[in-house]
């Protein structure tokens, strides 16, 4: 035991920082695959859980292109859970010093089994929409998590305070409240309209072209949020203030893009699948823009807090 413990990372490192990566994109990644399952009507294609048949783990010959994709899908969710080892295995001998990154990994590396049954429970329910939705939420939380702990990892560890304006930080933070209603309200659009996971699955009833409409108001409201960022963010060129929220627009663009063709060419599952991927890149950079409103605070005899936030920022 005394060895194995020896042998885990006590310190971040090159390793501690690539594995990280790929964890934040397999959960990007699940999403894609999720939405692959679910537009080409695979999602009963595996049509019991945890168990690909009553009789067998994998998928069968028999079973065809659908029991391949949504078998892949469940495989990827397997490859999550060796990476949500591996990630808190590299920091669990920082627990005193980065109790954070600790943290980050134990409930992120939870959420994995969690979400496994979610998915579960959304193939013994027959695909109810509702519950596929909760399924799409737990992904966007877990994307959430990697890409905060992506970002801690390069982060100086210790105290912080805010190193922008009061009204930057709201602004902020409201943005992220309709980044939240723009996705809640994109899966309901998405459980009325036509891609159900499988032919014989119900849709929730509800009008799909007027849902549309609704999902683009909270998503204009992100949008014009969004552009408020980025102008007040040029004070703060060259710092990831003003980058982050440079990549907040830039998957915005792509996302309102997307949807205006998706929802004028009758919603072909390629657009849906992409449109539905950017959601979790849009809750990726919305993360990155409300970990980069605060700043290290300095030590003691360093200078004094406002210069030592404000420099931090350029940095």
């Amino acid at each position: 035991m005394n060895r194995i413990i020896a042998w885990l990372p006590d310190r971040i490192d090159r390793r501690t920082r690539v594995v990280a990566w790929i964890y934040l994109a397999a959960q990007v990644m699940l999403v894609a695959t999720g939405g692959a399952v679910r537009l080409t009507s695979s999602g009963l294609g595996c049509p019991t859980w945890p168990k690909c048949t009553a009789d067998s783990l994998v998928n069968t010959p028999e079973m065809g292109i659908h029991g391949v994709i949504e078998f892949g899908n469940r495989l990827l969710g397997g490859v999550l859970a060796v990476l949500a080892i591996v990630a808190f295995l590299q920091v669990v001998r920082l627990f005193r010093s980065r109790r954070d990154l600790f943290l980050l990994t134990l409930i992120a590396g939870l959420g994995v089994p969690f979400q496994a049954v979610l998915g579960g429970i959304t193939v013994l329910t027959g695909l109810t929409w509702w519950v596929v939705g909760m399924h799409f939420v737990a992904s966007i939380v877990l994307v959430t998590l990697t890409t905060t702990y992506v970002i801690r990892l390069y982060a100086t560890p210790g105290p912080r305070a805010r190193a922008v304006p009061a009204w930057y930080a709201i602004t902020a933070h409201v943005t992220s409240l309709a980044v939240a209603v723009t996705i809640l309200v994109g899966i309901v659009t998405t459980g009325a309209g036509p891609h159900a996971g499988d032919a014989d699955t119900p849709r929730s009833g509800l009008n799909p072209e007027i849902l549309q409409h609704v999902h683009a108001i909270p998503a204009y409201v992100t949008f014009a949020l969004t552009l408020v960022l980025v102008l007040g963010s040029f004070r703060y060129r060259g710092t990831p203030v003003h980058r982050y929220a440079l990549y907040l627009l830039a998957v915005e663009v792509l996302q309102i893009a997307v949807g205006l063709i998706q929802a004028n060419t009758g919603l072909p599952g390629i657009l849906v699948g992409v449109h539905m991927t950017l959601a979790a890149l849009l809750a990726a950079a919305m993360t990155a823009v409300i970990l980069s409103l605060k700043a290290p605070v300095p030590a003691e005899g360093e200078g004094d807090r406002a210069s030592t936030v404000s420099g931090a920022v350029r940095a």
